[in-house]
């Protein structure tokens, strides 16, 4: 039976405006952008973010952001004040920053309450490098988590799909991976990282990019209580 449900947090509670940022931050440093590349280049920084190297110091994990942050900007062609509009970048989208720019879904709370509601255990399993609890609190979601769980926190030093992150997860609130369902937006980190470890993967799908990518797969977490009472086991 399940009895506890894991969330992913960057776009599966949570998310930026980043595309309206870099308008902005451009704009003001009246430098040419090829928004053709922008998509592509987006999707490569994040790439390199979900493997970054769980080792790093919150230091050297900073400083590795911004490494990635000025190849970013000048795949997009911009060749003047490179460092210091990849620093206005990083203070929009780094986690580091992320309660500068970070919003919730619509849905979330009442997903989140409803869960607490009917008895849930309810945790954050995030590949996130730098301190996610803060970010939790300002937001005003801290008090629905039994536990919240970082790839970066020096007690975890793991990323998703690592089983370690998942197994400290189930330790950490003590439950049995066949009590848990975790539910996440990125098919290899959430999963396949879960399933691997024997937790029901629920993709979410708010883009609809995925489409027959895996079965139990909903567009927002309004539809999760539902599938949770359809499919229980």
């Amino acid at each position: 039976m399940i009895t506890a449900v894991f969330f992913d947090f960057y776009k599966t509670l949570c998310f930026y405006s980043l595309k309206a940022c870099f308008q902005r931050v451009t704009d003001r440093y009246r430098v040419e952008v090829d928004w053709d590349r922008y998509e592509t280049a987006q999707e490569n920084i994040f790439t390199h973010i979900w493997r970054s190297n769980t080792t790093y110091s919150l230091r050297e994990a900073v400083g590795t952001a911004m490494i990635r942050e000025c190849e970013f900007v000048r795949e997009l062609g911009i060749q003047e004040h490179v460092e210091q509009v990849a620093w206005e970048l990083l203070q929009c989208g780094h986690p580091l920053f992320a309660a500068v720019n970070a919003k919730l879904y619509d849905d979330v709370v009442p997903t989140l309450q409803h869960l607490r509601d009917a008895g849930f255990q309810l945790a954050i399993v995030s590949n996130w490098d730098a301190p996610l609890d803060p970010l939790i609190e300002r937001l005003g979601i801290a008090d629905y988590f039994d536990t919240i769980v970082a790839s970066h926190d020096v007690r975890v030093k793991s990323e998703k799909p690592d089983s370690h992150i998942f197994n400290y997860t189930l330790a950490a609130i003590g439950v049995s991976a066949e009590e848990a369902v975790h539910v996440g937006d990125t098919y290899e980190a959430d999963v396949i990282g879960a399933k691997n470890v024997g937790i029901r993967p629920i993709l979410i799908d708010r883009d609809s990019t995925q489409i027959g990518r895996w079965k139990d797969t909903i567009q927002n977490l309004a539809e999760l209580p539902i599938l949770l009472k359809e499919h229980p086991i």
